[in-house]
């Protein structure tokens, strides 16, 4: 072993050496260059030798680790530590990007450990994470640190074996040459951080066949934690002296406090405080509310449920949705009167009596995002010149489970005066998200709370406030009319979408891309569109628009394809036509070429076209979103009584090469079973700007025992990677719905199915 110092020693001495004589300096370098297209300084990539953990001189001493750039550190006793830079909220970024990163250093995953790293753009690049863009994003930005960190190894191998580099390759967290020398990562971790970092523009990346930790299946990172109670969530912070909150805003979106009996609840056990707040009026930032703070969580809740409070409900929602639901039905069949897709003459062909034309019309509601972990924030906020901050402008520190953890710093400067460089963010993994955790008004309540208070302050919502407010995925209305030749084929398509606008702006999902279906292709289009105004907030939901969009013109279609007497899958393909690229050169938009490859391997895994037994039915559907070409066939069965069951879903995905296989098999899955609990019961309404449901016992999901088998097949294309949350679950109520159809002869229009008549 001292072999090996002395000629680590000699060749960190010829590498300084080198430097002195008129190289350019690393910190010169780093200002110089750029990480081509990923938008991150190469400053991320810069090396860094960490001092012995005594603090003495490193003379004598084998350093710690060492920053081989801002995602990898490498310690002396062989540990791999990558940092995560993205929230993590069950969809396996903490996990799969990571693996990028090892399999371009060349380490062995067993050596690798993941830690969720400080909020730092600067550093880092982008820490949110939606719309199934994360991966998609920062593929090449992994790719780079990874093989960056690597060529810096292989340097450091060439120096201290004294070998050509050429001759050298990195591989089980090792450096080995041609001849079968080799010095582990842990060996050259002091010397790997004094090498000149690459230019990103000369790094080779591996070949797919040379993968060993891409494409395989590996366990999340945290999976041991949170099966053994042992991870941390938001929920779960916990800070010295730290007080606890709830918050009780208007059940009518809007409404101002007029009174309290606050002295009331101060005298509560438990409680510490009770106050009015008064809010900006932005349902994403601050509404007004009553705020109780006290010694533990349990306290405030039962403070909370005895508020008495008058509310000024003038300027507060009215929504009604069976106001909604009538002034839809009084739309049917009738045209919006904003233009969407106008393509050739609709009309003339619905008047062709050689053409068979259907009309039809569907319901789909607003639903809540029921995170399993009820929104939360942990915040201190320490005034400049007290005890907790003696500096001279105030500091606010949060602990936050949430998507988009810089997006605080907006209402922080709009409410409260602070710069980002006045605040610390935590990133804590989410209990559960899909769009719910983007918005901060959870975080500008603990605020409030902890600026009032001059502490530390945890704010836990119930699950009733989870509930009553959500930004809810938005639901709407569809009146569509199609017509198929006499030889079968579809020749016209009318949508008149009925969405949502607040303010005279669409809300979010409330929207319909003729993109997304191909009816691009077909030579007569019309979309037309009729906006309600509501004030009920609405915001991202898993697979936004798709979601709902998706159920709608599968089921359509495969109505027009059965009056036809089609074959659905001849049919969905007919309508794709060649392969081509809607918008050529765009990685994430429709290729009609992907679209058919899911289409019939779903079909052929699935056994399409076989023989079922009476009441049971396979039915079909495809759908592009997020970048994804997905196809599922379900199979189900329906008794007298119209209780259904989902046996089987086959599932057909070219989302490009997949990283993690368990990762991206868990996504599949849980789309599935998502979009089933959704689709089955599950429906927010209001009347008087009030949310009708409130827990689980009127808001019910899917239970074990009812999730069915999820065949999954991927097509491992050539194509550039993207995410995999969102786009398996807007093709699966189509395909259950027409499996209905198959099966009983129903067609059903409407969600969720509870109110079909099915259970």
């Amino acid at each position: 072993m001292s072999d090996l110092f002395e000629s680590v020693r000699r060749a960190i001495a010829k590498q300084q050496n080198g430097q002195a004589n008129g190289g350019i300096d690393r910190r010169s370098f780093v200002k110089l260059a750029g990480i081509g297209g990923s938008g991150l300084l190469l400053a991320a990539m810069a090396p860094k030798v960490l001092s012995a953990t005594d603090g003495s001189p490193a003379e004598d001493t084998l350093l710690v680790s060492a920053e081989l750039n801002a995602f990898v550190k490498i310690a002396t006793d062989g540990k791999i530590t990558i940092y995560s830079s993205n929230a993590e909220m069950g969809q396996g970024i903490k996990t799969a990007l990571p693996m990028v990163i090892a399999e371009e250093l060349g380490a062995k995953w067993e050596d690798v450990v993941v830690v969720q790293s400080p909020i730092d753009e600067a550093r880092f690049g982008r820490h949110g994470a939606g719309g199934s863009t994360t991966v998609n994003r920062t593929f090449d930005q992994m790719r780079t640190m990874g093989a960056s960190a690597r060529e810096m190894f292989i340097g450091a191998g060439a120096l201290v074996m004294e070998v050509p580099r050429e001759e050298l390759t990195a591989a089980n967290s090792r450096v080995t040459h041609v001849s079968g020398q080799f010095r582990t990562f842990a060996q050259l971790a002091t010397l790997a951080a004094q090498q000149e970092v690459p230019d990103p523009d000369a790094l080779v990346f591996k070949e797919r066949q040379d993968y060993t930790i891409i494409g395989s299946a590996v366990s999340g990172v945290d999976n041991l934690a949170i099966t053994s109670g042992l991870a941390l969530f938001g929920i779960d912070t916990r800070v010295p002296d730290m007080l606890y909150a709830a918050y009780h805003k208007c059940p009518a979106i809007g409404g101002r406090v007029v009174s309290a009996n606050i002295d009331e609840i101060k005298r509560l056990p438990g409680v510490v405080d009770a106050f009015v707040v008064k809010g900006n009026g932005d349902v994403r930032e601050l509404l007004d509310g009553i705020a109780i703070v006290g010694t533990n969580t349990h306290a405030v809740f039962s403070a909370k449920r005895k508020l008495k409070v008058k509310w000024d409900e003038s300027q507060a929602s009215k929504d009604s949705w069976s106001a909604m639901a009538a002034r839809a039905q009084s739309l049917k069949g009738r045209r919006g009167s904003e233009e969407g897709l106008v393509k050739g003459d609709v009309d003339s062909v619905f008047a062709d009596k050689n053409n068979t034309t259907l009309e039809a019309f569907y319901e789909y509601p607003f639903v809540a995002h029921l995170c399993m972990e009820p929104m939360n924030c942990t915040g201190h906020y320490r005034k400049a010149g007290s005890k907790a901050n003696p500096g001279t402008k105030d500091e606010l520190e949060l602990w936050i489970p949430t998507q988009a953890p810089t997006r605080a710093y907006g209402p922080a400067k709009s409410l409260f005066g602070l710069e980002p460089e006045q605040i610390k963010v935590h990133q804590m993994r989410l209990g559960g998200s899909f769009g719910r955790r983007v918005y901060n008004e959870y975080v500008c309540e603990v605020t409030e709370i902890s600026k009032r208070m001059e502490a530390p302050v945890k704010l836990t919502w119930t699950r009733e406030d989870d509930i009553h407010h959500d930004f809810f995925r938005v639901g709407g209305f569809q009146s569509v009319k199609g017509s198929v030749d006499n030889k079968g084929k579809l020749v016209a398509f009318e949508n008149h979408h009925m969405g949502m606008q607040t303010n005279g702006k669409p809300v979010v999902g409330s929207g319909f891309r003729p993109v997304e279906f191909p009816l691009q292709n077909i030579d007569n289009a019309l979309v037309t569109h009729t906006m309600f105004d509501i004030a009920t907030p609405c915001g991202p939901w898993r697979a936004p628009q798709s979601n709902t969009n998706a159920f709608v013109v599968q089921s359509f279609l495969d109505e027009l394809a059965h009056a036809s007497k089609r074959d659905y899958a001849k049919f969905l393909l007919e309508i794709l036509g060649e392969p081509r690229w809607f918008e050529p050169g765009n990685i994430r938009s429709l290729n009609t070429g992907r679209a058919a490859d899911v289409i019939n391997l779903a079909v052929e895994k699935s056994g399409w076209g076989r023989a079922m037994p009476k009441g049971s039915g396979l039915g079909l559907a495809f759908f592009f979103s997020h970048a994804a070409h997905v196809a599922e066939v379900a199979h189900v069965s329906v008794d007298k009584n119209k209780k259904l069951r989902v046996h089987k879903v086959t599932v057909a995905v070219d989302v490009g090469p997949i990283i993690n296989m368990s990762g991206a098999t868990s996504q599949v899955e849980g789309a599935v079973i998502d979009g089933l609990s959704t689709m089955m019961a599950q429906k927010i309404t209001m009347e008087k700007g009030r949310i009708q449901q409130s827990n689980f016992h009127d808001y019910t999901v899917l239970r074990m025992p009812a999730a069915p088998k999820v065949d999954i097949h991927f097509i491992q294309s050539d194509h550039a990677p993207t995410g995999l949350g969102e786009p398996a679950l807007p093709p699966l109520a189509p395909a259950i719905g027409n499996a209905i159809f198959a099966a009983t002869g129903h067609r059903v229009r409407k969600m969720p199915l509870s109110e079909e008549g099915y259970s």
